[in-house]
């Protein structure tokens, strides 16, 4: 069963410190209560030991079992089309702006990641930005630090 993020697991991620790992984040971000457990750890490279860990600290719960499912937004990402229409869903093969900055946000932090001391600040910079249009303000820093070919990854995660 897909697993989704309780309330708890949405403070402790918002507050940016205490039970959830930072090369967890990604993989938290994505438990959206449609995505399997073995479609986060593929994409994430998070292992299922990781998962269940953050299950057992009441972090995750099943998608049926958990509180306020319905409440599963971390960030302040419009919801619904490319230009932020909330009142519509989007148009099929259409990714809303809270996908994009999804999956914009795994490159990115992997890229900086990949650079180790010399990626720290774009890293914080890249965790502090809580939506598509904070991330894409970012867009210059990322293709400075990782290069025109990495960045082309990102660019299409953001906005294609």
């Amino acid at each position: 069963m897909p697993l989704i993020k309780t309330p708890a697991g949405q403070q402790a991620f918002k507050e940016r410190q205490g039970p959830i790992a930072v090369r967890l984040r990604p993989a938290f971000i994505l438990f959206d209560g449609k995505r399997s457990t073995a479609d986060v750890v593929a994409a994430t490279g998070s292992s299922a030991e990781d998962v269940a860990s953050l299950c057992g600290r009441g972090l995750l719960a099943e998608a049926a079992a958990a509180p306020d499912a319905g409440r599963h937004d971390v960030d302040d990402a419009p919801a619904g089309g490319p230009d932020g229409d909330a009142g519509a869903p989007p148009a099929p093969g259409v990714r809303s702006q809270q996908q994009r900055y999804l999956d914009a946000y795994y490159v990115a932090i992997k890229f900086a990641g990949q650079l180790g001391l010399l990626g720290f600040r774009l890293s914080l910079a890249v965790e502090s930005a809580r939506s598509y249009a904070e991330l894409a303000a970012l867009a210059p820093r990322i293709r400075e630090a990782v290069g025109e070919e990495k960045f082309a990854a990102f660019d299409r995660a953001l906005n294609g």
